[in-house]
């Protein structure tokens, strides 16, 4: 009897060991191919900054943001990186508060989605000020009344409870790594040190974790739920066509679900090529997030529809406008494309198994994700362009909205950050869970407790 059970520990130590070895590859093992990447993204963060001096400089007057549309790419930006935050409720929180069990390595690439793309939210919001240096005054004498202090208070206590709900589950993981990277620099073995806060695996230590992990699980949904919902209101509370609407809140929220769920396939893709991860990130994964892709934009179809359906029918005069300017107009075939390229074919596409395959969906979520960005801004610009109050005696050009050269390349350095908060995480810390996986092949946690020490 002892002999199997020593024999079944050895097999588990075995397996540990190939989990480890493999899910701490990138933090092993630095390709050339990554230092390019990672010069590439700084370079465009450099751009962005240079530009945004720039406007600092210079005011808002670089940007094409002027008195009729005082919102324009940054505001579009903003509102699709907090869209794109939400995948870290549906996947950590939603599908495992539903017993979904399958989600287990996807859990850190949404968190990690989630937490950078806050950030870059964050940043973005301060780029479209154009007195930052004012940005106390908020927190200083902003008015409860104001749903500008709703969305701050709601999008910092979201950041906060993402970097917590990505922190907690690695505890065990980067006890792992305080152990075994011992050829990393000092700093590196320092934070390892410093965040496994002395985790030596114990029972009543992953009791702790797991009760600590649910509760923030549970708190995490309203929350995330809120932050767009406040976000919506910003937009709703405003008096203008197109904005006059009390279903922005769930239509906002499921837009964001579906955006989110695109963005970790793409993430999945990524991480699955560059680190030989098919046996973690599975065919059936990625045929997983596909039905929920389907589910998402499903709901946010249906959220389409009634947010046009409405006034298209009754057509009042400044709504009517704002409608035919999106369906006829100027706008008509960014309309179309996010309508057809970025919501429809997807649905119809994904409904099919060989168009859940990782290549075919990957296509798939790259358009869902660029209709998703193209559908803020048209959220934003379409109606600003169409105040309630008539605009007399302003230049032809102030009618018009494009953004110009600075303005773009500030917003593609906000992506190009994010894309380096992803990259860097990836370097340090293992974006699949090991302790988790490990369960999940039935491996104890003595075993792991060992490891750790």
């Amino acid at each position: 009897m002892r002999e199997v059970y020593r024999k079944e520990e050895q097999e588990q130590r075995l397996q540990l060991e190939q989990i480890v070895t493999d899910l701490t590859l990138p933090i092993n093992k630095t390709y050339p191919s990554f230092k390019i990447w990672v010069g590439f993204l700084l370079l465009l963060i450099a751009v962005g900054v240079a530009m945004y001096v720039q406007q600092l400089i210079y005011g808002l007057s670089v940007t094409d943001m002027r008195d009729i549309a005082s919102w324009g790419l940054y505001i579009s930006d903003f509102v699709f990186l907090i869209a794109v935050s939400l995948v870290g409720s549906l996947i950590t929180a939603i599908l495992k508060l539903s017993n979904v069990k399958w989600t287990t390595p996807l859990t850190r690439i949404a968190e990690v989605i989630a937490v950078a793309a806050v950030v870059g939210a964050l940043t973005i919001i301060v780029v479209d000020m154009g007195r930052p240096d004012r940005l106390w005054h908020i927190f200083v004498y902003g008015r409860i009344q104001s749903p500008i202090v709703w969305d701050i208070i709601v999008v910092n206590t979201y950041l906060v409870i993402s970097l917590l709900l990505l922190y907690l589950p690695m505890i065990p993981d980067i006890a792992l790594l305080r152990q075994r990277m011992n050829n990393k620099p000092k700093w590196q073995q320092k934070t390892y040190q410093i965040l496994s806060m002395g985790w030596q695996g114990t029972d009543e230590q992953f009791k702790i974790l797991e009760r600590s992990i649910n509760v923030l699980i549970v708190l995490i949904v309203p929350v995330a739920l809120a932050i767009h919902t406040v976000t919506s209101w910003l937009f709703a509370t405003t008096l203008r066509p197109g904005w006059d609407s009390t279903i922005f809140g769930p239509y906002f929220v499921s837009g964001a679900f579906m955006v989110g769920a695109a963005a970790v396939i793409l993430l999945m893709f990524i991480v699955r090529i560059r680190y030989n991860y098919a046996k973690y990130i599975t065919d059936y994964h990625f045929d997983m997030m596909a039905k929920l892709l389907v589910l998402t934009s499903l709901v946010y179809l249906y959220f389409n529809i009634n947010e046009y359906l409405v006034p298209a029918y009754k057509m009042k005069t400044l709504d009517g406008e704002h409608i035919n300017g999106l369906f006829f107009g100027h706008f008509s075939s960014m309309f179309w494309f996010v309508q057809i390229a970025g919501m429809v074919i997807p649905i119809f596409l994904m409904i099919f198994k060989p168009f859940r395959k990782p290549k075919a969906v990957l296509v798939i979520s790259i358009f869902v994700i660029i209709g998703a960005f193209l559908k803020r801004f048209l959220i934003v610009t379409p109606t600003m362009l169409h105040p309630f109050l008539p605009v007399q005696n302003y230049p032809e050009s102030y009618h018009h909205y494009t953004p110009t050269i600075p303005e773009s390349l500030i917003v593609v350095g906000s992506f190009a950050g994010v894309a380096l908060v992803i990259t860097l995480f990836l370097k340090v810390f293992p974006i699949i869970p090991i302790w988790e996986t490990a369960h999940e092949k039935g491996i104890s946690n003595g075993i792991i407790k060992n490891s750790c020490k």
